[in-house]
């Protein structure tokens, strides 16, 4: 199993609008990013990710599941890019802030902290575990 963190603005898509979606989920689409894109293919069924508030908020709320691998973006008319589904799994108890993550040096080389622009990111073993604790799971 492999780690993510998907962002999202809370004004475009929250997770609560996420938790709505229940076990049938949502496809993430709208991702115009290449190293996203890649991230994004290189995805599994059953992978977990972090879903990260930006922007407003800017703080990880939840945990979600991969449930349908890579495929091509509906909303993409250029047909580069590709979305996966996800649906979400649970919130994390305390969200754990950008701040909070930026002071813990155990996460200095978190893809969040030196890439914070990129919005579909990889996320070690070890930082899924330290950030899991922090958020009270």
């Amino acid at each position: 199993m492999a780690y993510w963190l998907v962002k999202s603005e809370p004004s475009t898509w929250s997770w609560d609008q996420q938790v709505a979606k229940g076990a049938k989920g949502e496809a993430w689409t709208g991702v115009r990013n290449f190293t996203a894109r890649q991230n994004l293919v290189k995805m599994k069924k059953g992978d977990l990710a972090f879903f990260y508030h930006s922007n407003e908020g800017k703080e990880i709320v939840g945990i979600a599941e991969i449930i349908k691998e890579a495929y091509p973006d509906p909303t993409d008319k250029s047909e580069k890019f590709v979305c996966v589904d996800i649906k979400a799994g649970k919130p994390l108890k305390t969200p754990v802030t950008m701040a909070a993550i930026k002071a813990d040096e155990r996460l200095k080389e978190m893809a969040l902290v030196k890439y914070s622009r990129l919005s579909v990111q990889p996320v070690t073993s070890e930082e899924w575990k330290i950030v899991c604790k922090m958020g009270g799971m």
